[in-house]
This record gives C-alpha cells, sequence and structure tokens, in this order.
C-alpha cells in the first residue's frame, strides 16, 4: 500500500519539529548524566569535572551526574566512547585539546575525527601554562633559553608528560619560532615531569601554573615565562613568552562537549546550565584560587571555533615536527 502525504501534511509535521526539539531540551536531563574524562582520578581535569559535577543539583530536573574516568590512549578511549553514544545529552565529555581536537593528526589511524565526532557545547576554562626551570639554572628568560640550546650540538633536554600535550607542543612551537633544538623526554605523569626539572634531569618543562605554582613558590624550579599573552595573577612580574616571540599562545582548555548530532535547541539548553555552574560564585571562586584558571563561559559556536583555530595552528607544529603518537 502506497500512503501519500499531503502538502499540509508534511507542513503541519514539519512546523512539530521545532516543538519537540524543544520539548526535549526543557526535559533534559531525563535521566542520569554521564561526564566522562578523558584522564585518571585526581588530576586537574578531574578536580574541574568533580567540581562541576557536583555544583549540578539545580539544573539537574533531579537527576544525579556521575563522573566516569575513562583514561589512556592519550584521552582518545574516553573520545571515542563519547562519539558513539546517542547525542540525547545523557552521555557529555570534559573536552580536552587531545581527544577532542587534535588527536587525528597525532595518530591517523583514530577510529574517530575529533573534528566531526562531536558537538562543542561550552568552552568552561583555560588553564595558564608556564615555563619553569631548575632553581640552580642560570636561564632566567626565553632568550636565555634559547642561547643555551644553540650552545649545544644536540640541543637541549625538556620534561613531557606525553606526545601530543600541550606542554609537548608549545616547547615544540617555542623551538621552532626561536629556531633552535629541543629535545622531549617524555614521562608518565606531571609528578614525574617536576621531579625530572627539579632534579636537573632536564632543562626546562612548559606545565600548568597550578600544577608548578607550589614548586614554584618553595623556590624548587623557576617560572620564566607564560603561555598566554594575558598575565597571571598567581605569577606577577612573569612575562609572556609572547612578548618575545609575537603571536606566541599556548594554553590547556577545558569544556563540555557531546556526540556529534545533538539538537539545537538541546544544545543550548545545557550550555546554559553549565554557563551557570561555571560563573556560580563558588564553582568559580574554586576553579580561578585552586587551579589558576580563567573562566570563559562561552557560546557553542565560540567552543567550535577555539577547537577548529587550534587544529589549525597545531596542524603545522605537529607536521614539521614529525610528532605522532602510534
Amino acid at each position: 500500500m502506497t500512503i501519500r502525504l499531503t502538502r499540509r501534511a508534511i507542513g503541519l509535521a514539519a512546523a512539530a519539529l521545532p516543538g519537540l526539539a524543544h520539548a526535549q531540551a526543557a526535559a533534559w536531563p531525563s535521566g542520569q548524566v554521564r561526564l566522562v574524562v578523558p584522564f585518571g582520578a585526581g588530576g586537574a581535569v578531574d578536580t574541574l569535572s568533580r567540581a562541576v559535577a557536583n555544583a549540578f543539583g539545580p539544573h539537574s530536573n533531579g537527576h544525579p551526574m556521575v563522573v566516569e574516568n575513562r583514561s589512556g590512549a592519550g584521552g582518545s578511549i574516553a573520545g571515542q566512547f563519547t562519539a558513539q553514544s546517542r547525542p540525547d545529552g545523557q552521555t557529555l565529555m570534559m573536552a580536552d585539546l587531545g581527544a577532542n581536537a587534535i588527536g587525528k593528526l597525532l595518530q591517523p589511524g583514530l577510529a574517530y575525527d575529533p573534528a566531526t565526532a562531536f558537538t562543542p557545547i561550552i568552552h568552561l576554562v583555560n588553564l595558564p601554562i608556564v615555563v619553569i626551570v631548575p632553581a640552580a639554572s642560570r636561564v632566567r628568560t626565553v632568550d636565555d633559553l634559547a642561547a643555551l640550546a644553540r650552545s649545544r650540538a644536540d640541543g637541549i633536554p625538556y620534561a613531557s608528560p606525553g606526545v601530543g600535550h600541550v606542554s609537548h607542543l608549545a616547547s615544540e612551537l617555542l623551538a621552532q619560532k626561536a629556531g633552535v633544538k629541543f629535545t622531549a623526554v617524555h614521562y608518565r605523569s606531571g609528578a614525574d615531569v617536576l621531579r625530572s626539572v627539579i632534579a636537573g634531569e632536564t632543562e626546562f618543562s612548559f606545565p600548568s601554573v597550578s600544577t608548578a605554582l607550589p614548586f614554584i613558590r618553595e623556590e624548587k624550579v623557576r617560572a620564566i615565562a607564560i603561555g598566554t599573552p594575558r598575565p597571571v595573577a598567581a605569577l606577577p612580574g612573569v612575562p609572556a613568552v609572547a612578548a618575545r616571540f609575537p603571536g606566541f599562545e599556548a594554553m590547556t582548555w577545558h569544556g563540555i562537549s557531546g556526540p556529534a548530532g545533538m539538537d539545537a535547541a538541546l544544545t543550548q539548553r545545557i550550555n546554559a546550565a553549565f554557563r551557570a555552574i561555571i560563573t556560580s560564585a563558588e564553582v568559580k571562586s574554586f576553579v580561578e584560587t585552586r587551579q589558576a584558571a580563567e573562566v570563559v563561559a562561552g557560546t557553542p559556536a565560540e567552543f567550535a571555533a577555539l577547537v577548529a583555530g587550534d587544529i589549525a595552528k597545531w596542524g603545522p607544529v605537529i607536521r614539521e615536527g614529525n610528532i605522532r603518537a602510534e
């Protein structure tokens, strides 16, 4: 039997779709929300995730948010799981540069493409990064660091928490801009990176301010430059790398993404909830003081532009440095 739809029936069905979408958005969440975190418990991104989840109550329709750590493979395990989830807003991801932006550049064989596999929802925070050297080092500026690299035939080693981490990429970008050679020594954790620099096993590193700050204050390492052009309140007087190399900008960022194909009204509804959470006095104060973070809370379009911009920015650095995570 052939069913023929009249133009009027088709028009009524089309007119109903926006109403259904808004109803879906209003009903979100319809059950427990899973927030997938691409790294293990205890780190900076996990701490941020749990602060957000703990403040979810007023926006939850009575449903909890559960943090689910799915670490490994530079975040791609969490990324693939989220990308394959239903786009209903019940599974979200604490987005990260590797898993949600440049993963395919680092791992061409990755099963998903971060550029198309996600719905960017909201850019929550930026975490500034800082160049640190051993306390006993004579290096006090990025020019000193570059001069030290030029004085050695094989350049100088630096500590990295892993291939493709922003600390790794920022160091490679600095080497390219300064025209010098740095050699990455990859460690398993941020704690190992700090131990390496403190012990003088490596000449410098580019960790997050929140990771390095206790050791800077204890004068176990020295901060010589920050990755963002904007000053960092926790490090007064420390200049930006951009003051020497204009245009240089590198930072860790985190936001909320969902699987590709999420309805626009639902995306806006989730954006509004997380915007309220991250700008609330308690959460904002927590991330600013505990993580030296800059709260952003932008629109979905602005977050999408950030992701696209980082893919464009880091692509040449990755290709020139022949950086691969496989």
